[in-house]
């Protein structure tokens, strides 16, 4: 699909995409003989991602809620977003301390069984936090 179809599809000036790949928020996109960009299905996966994420509102607050409810509609919503049936890693970048540990696990570890999930990674977390 050559760029002016992948902004139109997705509401992107060109100038857009091409600083999206410049910056790395999404790989680079191959080129044809003739050196025009040439985006792949996977491509416009990453621009649809770009975009959506785009439009989160968080107000300039850090927004924390792993509730397990609140999980599942999170990959629900992102696997119909990005037409895919399985998400390879679900990484949670920051420890949501109002819910405990197991709870968050014991969410992700039935996503997982269901294949909805692959791996699950979690970052900043303390030792006791580790050792749950």
């Amino acid at each position: 699909m050559m760029i002016a179809e992948v902004s139109g599809k997705f509401d992107l000036s060109q100038d857009t995409l091409h600083y999206y790949e410049r910056i790395g928020l999404i790989p680079s996109v191959n080129r044809n003989k003739s050196g025009i960009r040439d985006y792949t299905e996977e491509d416009c996966k990453w621009v649809e991602f770009i975009k959506c994420m785009r439009n989160v509102e968080v107000d300039g607050k850090q927004v924390l809620d792993s509730q397990p409810e609140h999980i599942r509609q999170s990959i629900e919503g992102s696997l119909k977003r990005l037409k895919v049936d399985t998400i390879d890693l679900l990484y949670q970048h920051r420890v949501d301390t109002s819910v405990p540990i197991e709870e968050v696990a014991g969410a992700v570890q039935v996503l997982i069984k269901e294949g909805k999930v692959k791996y699950w990674g979690l970052s900043e977390a303390g030792v006791q936090t580790s050792r749950s």
